[in-house]
């Protein structure tokens, strides 16, 4: 498995492979990736440091959970604690039970507690999906798709990977996946929205780099969230629904917080421009978009008009 994974974990992470597909889970949950460094800054391994992270969100964000989720700008507005299910070092059967408690002693936890064991569901929805589609990380699930034009341009590739696109948002969310391992929720769909559509690249290229990058780097989820937000696979975002990075980054980090941790040499712009950089009058040490947003949005939308039906 990936090398941040085995560090976090510490031991072996447990197989959840079934007898019926076990082998091509096996080999998928095992295949090489891209070998990062070593477990990075920012994250305590083992099942003290999980239920401890728990307990903190259970006592400082839960109730704002519905309306923190989304924000980039707050760091604590999620759990954090896809890394230590990933590893087995808390369960998410300990994680239900602990939300319900809390929610049976504050009532008042009851709207977000919901919303947070559902956002929870999704990962038991992403496992019976690679049960019954264990190729879920290699193929389209809606057939239209593979006759989809998507380039294989490597220099947007790795401005992509590496953080360099000219898009603060999507620059900010791979650079954070870079140093920590671990990124946003509504950054990851922002970034993958802008791979697949605005770059009009194949998803794949994001899931394996995403695969080989995340502590919390889990088989099915991955691959269920990438062709979600590639719109290739089941209840998939509809393709016509294209991410603005910039509006995006309007919205859930308004004031540029997120931006300027990762993207410090923006950090001297005023909260409006450094959305948009490019129109700043100073001279910066950051690359310029390596697309048109507009222009982007047309080529996806007219390749995907054109699939076959």
């Amino acid at each position: 498995m990936v090398a941040r994974c085995a560090e976090f974990a510490r031991t072996a992470a447990p197989t959840a492979c079934s007898r019926y597909t076990r082998q091509k889970l096996c080999a998928r949950l095992h295949r090489v990736g891209t070998q990062p460094p070593a477990l990075p800054s920012g994250w305590t391994s083992g099942e003290k440091a999980a239920h401890a992270n728990l307990h903190r969100f259970i006592e400082n964000a839960l109730a704002d959970y519905e309306t923190q989720r989304d924000r980039a700008d707050a760091p604590h507005g999620t759990s954090l604690l896809s890394p230590y299910i990933r590893v087995g070092q808390i369960s998410v059967r300990q994680i239900w039970h602990a939300i319900r408690h809390a929610e049976h002693q504050n009532p008042h936890l009851a709207t977000p507690a919901e919303k947070f064991l559902a956002e929870l569901g999704w990962r038991d929805f992403a496992w019976m999906q690679m049960f019954t589609t264990p190729d879920l990380a290699t193929r389209n699930l809606r057939a239209e798709f593979d006759h989809m034009p998507w380039r294989a341009d490597a220099a947007d590739l790795a401005a992509w990977q590496q953080g360099q696109t000219g898009f603060p948002l999507v620059d900010a969310g791979m650079r954070q996946l870079a140093r920590t391992g671990w990124m946003h929720n509504r950054v990851r769909m922002v970034v993958a929205s802008f791979l697949t559509k605005h770059l009009l690249t194949d998803w794949r290229e994001g899931e394996r780099w995403f695969y080989a990058q995340l502590l919390d780097a889990d088989a099915a989820v991955n691959a269920m969230n990438w062709q979600w937000g590639a719109g290739t696979g089941i209840d998939a975002a509809p393709w016509f629904r294209i991410f603005n990075p910039v509006g995006q980054s309007e919205k859930y980090d308004p004031a540029g917080q997120y931006i300027r941790t990762w993207v410090p040499e923006l950090a001297a712009l005023d909260n409006k421009t450094i959305h948009t950089p490019w129109k700043s009058t100073q001279r910066l040490k950051y690359p310029a978009p390596i697309v048109d947003l507009k222009l982007g949005r047309l080529r996806a939308l007219e390749n995907w008009k054109n699939l076959p039906k």
